[in-house]
């Protein structure tokens, strides 16, 4: 019979861990501006470099395996992380306060835009946030970088896998290829392997079921994202389409101008870009409709943590599908690096920029500046720096 001293130290031990998630992830869902690649970044910072909740290597594993289930990438690792640190009730604290900053911020905004006509403009403070993102996702690209490519075979498969995406290559096809390579290579190593991996991409309720004309409805709506998410690879971009598709074209439910408008606060806001939902669900429904939308859309990644979680640990024991994760750990980092790249053309525009970025830089990896403060710096030196240069 266990101790009762042993049960409540276990007790308090679980609610201290739920209590760190809950404050670490609704800080990052407040300041993590910048899309995915920004988030990760900022995730690795606090919980590989400061707290050493996971080594890098746990750390890139998750990373690779939220790459190879449909969702908002981002949001699963964070749900990955709060599983592999407090359990199933990590799981949830993880993931929802993570998601819940966004979805307050989003849900007002759309409150202002259903009643005014147009979104608040926050260019001024995107002018300095988006040059100090630009520093905290190299500084964790290099440090990811040395734990994962490891040979010049990771290092080429890397190259291959940037150039490919540079092209225009599909991103969950390149995750694939670059898993088999790997796997391939470390094969012909051993003198044959027999061996095999099995990667089950959930592709179910496929788009396009509906006709012309539908009314809208709370039920509807919920349906709707249900199945975005539960499909969904790719950027936001591809979560345009998906929304256009259906929404504007098919149902009416939205206008062309009314849905630029939902992905353009999904991209500006911190936390998930996929709360563009909730944008969408506000202006349809309300605060209900709101509500509906944003668990709808977000449900699948909990469930698909829950089940592949549990998988990661026993993947690094087998040589086949630990060389087939590796593979996609180098692509994942590839992919986060183009992303970078496009990143950094569009916010490093200019000398004030160039300087916001390296003194980042310098602050991150010199003096170990927490990367949540120098997004907030960043934000207020950016609108400074707009209302001078207006004011002339």
């Amino acid at each position: 019979m266990a101790h009762p001293e042993s049960s409540n130290t276990a007790s308090s031990s679980r609610t201290a861990a739920l209590r760190e998630l809950a404050l670490l992830f609704l800080r990052l869902g407040a300041t993590a501006f910048g899309g995915p690649a920004a988030h990760i970044a900022m995730m690795e910072d606090e919980v590989v470099r400061r707290r050493r909740w996971l080594t890098r290597d746990e750390f890139v594993d998750l990373l690779g395996a939220a790459n190879l289930i449909p969702g908002p990438n981002s949001t699963e690792l964070a749900i990955h992380i709060g599983h592999r640190r407090a359990g199933w009730p990590g799981l949830v604290v993880a993931g929802t306060c993570f998601i819940l900053p966004a979805f307050f911020i989003v849900a007002g905004i759309a409150w202002v835009y259903s009643r005014f006509g147009n979104v608040p403009d926050v260019s001024a403070l995107l002018y300095g946030v988006k040059a100090v993102i630009i520093a905290v996702v190299l500084q964790a690209l290099w440090g990811l970088s040395r734990t994962v490519v490891k040979t010049w075979r990771e290092a080429l498969v890397g190259a291959g896998v940037a150039t490919a995406a540079f092209l225009g290559v599909n991103e969950l096809l390149l995750l694939l290829l670059a898993g088999v390579g790997v796997f391939a290579w470390r094969g012909v190593g051993r003198g044959g392997a027999r061996s095999s991996v099995g990667v089950l991409a959930p592709w179910v309720l496929p788009l396009g079921a509906a006709s012309v004309g539908v009314p809208f409805s709370q039920q509807g709506l919920f349906l709707f994202f249900l199945k975005v998410g539960s499909v969904l690879y790719g950027s936001g971009y591809v979560l345009l389409a998906f929304l256009r598709s259906d929404l504007v074209e098919r149902w009416g439910w939205l206008t062309q101008a009314q849905l630029l408008d939902a992905v353009a606060v999904g991209q500006v806001t911190p936390g998930p870009v996929f709360t563009t939902a909730t944008f969408i669900g506000y202006v349809l429904g309300g605060m209900t409709g709101a509500v509906v939308a944003t668990v709808g859309i977000f449900l699948p990644a909990f469930v698909f943590v829950a089940l592949s979680g549990p998988l990661v640990p026993r993947l690094r024991r087998s040589w086949a599908a630990g060389a087939f994760l590796d593979g996609v750990n180098v692509a994942s980092l590839a992919l986060m690096a183009v992303v970078t790249w496009q990143l950094g053309r569009a916010a490093v525009v200019d000398a004030w920029t160039v300087g916001m970025a390296a003194v980042s830089a310098v602050l991150l990896i010199r003096y170990r500046v927490n990367s949540a403060w120098l997004v907030l710096g960043g934000g207020a030196m950016g609108w400074l720096v707009v209302e001078v240069l207006s004011s002339r």
